[in-house]
């Protein structure tokens, strides 16, 4: 359709009430199988099917509106047109607006008071585990003269508790230890040296990763080709990426030795150290594990496949992602037209437990929140953890096995519309236009700015202290769809 064809479109779309005798009737079996249609044409970025004009000129003002969203997305990616389709002149709103915890502003205010020792001190008291870990993160070598701060450190580590695996909400279990002794490696060297041999044998993979981070700063090259070598692939990324800022091709050996390994991060960060290498065993490597890489199948492991090509010498335009998508589930069609669907998010007793619930938002992004229902049934994010937790910005995860570099094994497309990214949104992670991987992240505060790129395909209704309190880390028991 023309861009002025489209532009007409939206225009009659936009002038019809949201109300009245035509939105209450039942729709016809033909009606839902063109709503269908239309969902497929938008899934398929085809804006030349047929269901699109049929829609367009429905008498359903519902259906209407499906249709021209439909092409409005497929003809712009940043769907610049929201404001005048997504709601018919209605915009679309989320339930409930949630204030901010009181603790929060105390988060904020800290990072303005970096170089006061005296303020970072107090925050290393406060009653929020988040506040305080947040101090940690932010003291420098500034403050390295302070005893007292140094002291709550040391204290830290000590405490590291011999059964890491569990603690009460709004408590830690790891976490207070593996942000010390990144502290520490900043602001007393010569103590976080002493400590860090004892925290990479540690059971929690979290803390081998958190100690990779502090033989990071230390300059360790030694402890950082042990954790190269590490059983788990979210601590060989951080050992793998630290050890090739500071050695460069000196450790080749150990990446193309990473090449072998099964996580996406891992096999990344080793593919991107070798870029340039001189050995001529590193191009074969490369190549060889693409291929396997290839035969997994997986959307979500582009940036693998990527970072290997790379590593070969190969341009991007190389790789081979998976063909084909699978049907739209059932519940596309009534998500589309308005059914409301809660899930209930239940944490792991280990973690601290409690629940938050979720309305999935079908009618501004049904056919993410129909495949996100559809996992969510599968059992898909039962066990899944939220691997990123920014206390004052979102946290992330609830797949399986969740870090930045893995996801489900196909991508989820866009479907940008005008529900702002408020605080308690629920938003999909993707790594950039139509590679949603099925992660979630919860808007802890407004992030308007995500507005351009990410889908928003549900919100939170009740819960959200839960959610505020999560840690990274933490671990979802299941996820129910609450009856309706």
């Amino acid at each position: 359709m023309p861009g002025r064809e489209l532009a007409v479109v939206l225009a009659l779309t936009v002038a019809l009430p949201v109300t009245g005798g035509a939105q209450a009737r039942a729709l016809r079996r033909a009606d839902s199988t063109l709503v269908r249609r239309i969902l497929v044409a938008e899934e398929a970025r085809d804006s030349t099917d047929a269901a699109l004009r049929d829609g367009s000129a429905h008498r359903d003002a519902r259906i209407r509106l499906i249709a021209a969203r439909a092409l409005a997305r497929i003809r712009d990616p940043q769907f610049r047109a929201r404001d005048s389709v997504s709601g018919l002149g209605v915009p679309l709103v989320t339930r409930t607006r949630w204030a901010d915890p009181a603790w929060r502003l105390r988060y904020r205010r800290l990072a303005s008071q970096r170089d006061s020792c005296d303020a970072l001190r107090s925050a290393f008291a406060d009653s929020v585990w988040h506040v305080r870990l947040r101090a940690a993160d932010l003291a420098g070598v500034s403050c390295g003269g302070d005893d007292t701060l140094v002291a709550v450190l040391r204290g830290w580590i000590a405490a590291l508790p011999a059964d890491a695996s569990r603690h009460d909400r709004g408590g830690v279990s790891w976490h207070a230890a593996a942000h010390a002794i990144v502290a520490l490696a900043r602001l007393r060297p010569d103590e976080a040296r002493a400590r860090v041999p004892a925290l990479a044998r540690h059971d929690r993979w979290e803390v081998r990763m958190y100690t990779a981070r502090a033989a990071a700063l230390l300059s360790d090259t030694a402890l950082l080709r042990v954790l190269a070598g590490d059983s788990d692939d979210n601590v060989k990324e951080a050992a793998i990426d630290a050890l090739s800022r500071l050695t460069g091709h000196a450790d080749d050996e150990i990446f193309v030795a990473a090449l072998g390994a099964s996580g996406a991060q891992a096999v990344r960060a080793a593919a991107n150290a070798l870029r340039g290498s001189p050995r001529p065993d590193v191009v074969p490597a490369a190549n060889a594990a693409f291929e396997r890489w290839v035969a997994r199948a997986s959307a979500s492991e582009r940036d693998a496949r990527i970072a290997l090509l790379e590593a070969a010498g190969r341009p991007a335009s190389d790789d081979r992602p998976p063909a084909g998508r699978t049907p739209l589930p059932g519940d596309v069609v009534p998500l589309a037209l308005g059914r409301e669907v809660q899930l209930r998010v239940r944490m792991a007793a280990a973690s601290g437990g409690g629940t938050f619930a979720l309305r999935l938002r079908g009618d501004a992004a049904p056919i993410m929140a129909a495949r996100v229902l559809q996992l969510v049934r599968r059992g898909y994010y039962d066990g899944g953890t939220w691997h990123r937790v920014e206390p004052d910005f979102v946290i992330q995860g609830a797949g399986p096995g969740t870090n930045e570099y893995v996801g489900f094994d196909q991508y989820l497309r866009d479907e940008l519309g005008t529900l702002a990214h408020l605080r308690g949104t629920v938003g999909m992670s993707t790594r950039g236009h139509d590679t949603g991987d099925a992660q979630w992240f919860i808007n802890l505060k407004d992030n308007l700015r995500l507005n351009r790129d990410y889908t928003v395909f549900a919100e939170v209704v009740d819960g959200i202290e839960v959610a505020d309190d999560i840690m990274e880390g933490d671990r979802i028991a299941r996820i129910d769809v609450l009856p309706q």
